[in-house]
């Protein structure tokens, strides 16, 4: 599939004495969505930061698509790769004093020199991709959960990124919600986009996924299709596909 968009390699991180990653290596393929599966405290959030570069991983590698090593870069590369990258957050991160149009408008005003006629067309496209014509004007407050998913997505988009990173995209909303999340999902893959959507929510997993992996207290205990996780005879696929409370998947304590 050419060259990869990200190349983890023995990934470690650690909050005090408690390791949090141990050990993970995976990778994205160009214009593939890469499901992160896991139960809370598996260390599927932390390992999404550290792979879009919010958090700096105590030990192991991480190259790029073009074969840099992203601890090696300095902060000018960095900084270019990550304009690169869009990064939907679990609860949507939108500026609560701003407008919707103005929290999609605010990477753009950073790093686009464009005047205000063109900011407001290509916020308003962005807004269109989402179903949020004619939400600019309202404030996030003033948004279903769904829709502050959404706005967050245009936010992301705003860069024409080559990666977006979702934490979460569909929890704690509705299944018409939800079900309009994981569409905007498979339209940006359809287009090109390589994606890792982390997330504990099956249904969508398999909506979405080209490609999954499991996490357990820091560890990637599997990976494969999403045929393969349907199939899978592995008790721990098993437990978590089904949702078991019995099984090999202890809960976390943390």
């Amino acid at each position: 599939m050419g060259e990869r968009m990200i190349s983890a390699t023995d990934l470690h991180h650690a909050y005090g004495q408690q390791e949090v990653l141990r050990g993970v290596s995976l990778h994205l393929n160009p214009g593939e969505t890469l499901v992160v599966l896991g139960g809370s405290g598996s260390g599927k959030s932390t390992l999404l930061r550290v792979l879009c570069g919010l958090l700096a991983c105590d030990a192991g590698e991480i190259r790029v698509e073009d074969g840099r090593c992203l601890r090696e870069m300095d902060e000018r590369e960095r900084e270019k790769w990550r304009m690169g990258v869009g990064v939907v957050f679990q609860n949507a991160a939108l500026l609560g004093s701003l407008s919707v149009f103005e929290n999609v408008a605010l990477p753009l005003r950073m790093h686009r020199n464009l005047d205000e006629a063109e900011l407001k067309v290509l916020v308003g496209e962005l807004l269109s991709q989402v179903a949020l014509d004619g939400a600019g004007g309202k404030m996030p407050q003033e948004l279903s959960g769904g829709m502050r998913k959404r706005a967050g997505l245009a936010r992301a988009l705003a860069m024409n990124p080559n990666i977006i990173f979702y934490d979460e995209p569909s929890a704690g909303l509705d299944p018409v919600s939800a079900g309009r999340i994981d569409r905007l999902i498979v339209e940006r893959a359809q287009s090109g986009t390589a994606q890792i959507v982390v997330t504990h929510e099956m249904g969508s997993a398999f909506r979405i996924a080209d490609r999954m992996v499991l996490l357990h207290q820091g560890h990637m205990v599997a990976e494969g299709t999403p045929e393969e996780f349907q199939n899978s005879s592995d008790p721990r696929i098993r437990q978590f596909v089904e949702g078991g409370a019995d099984g090999p998947l202890e809960e976390s304590a943390s």
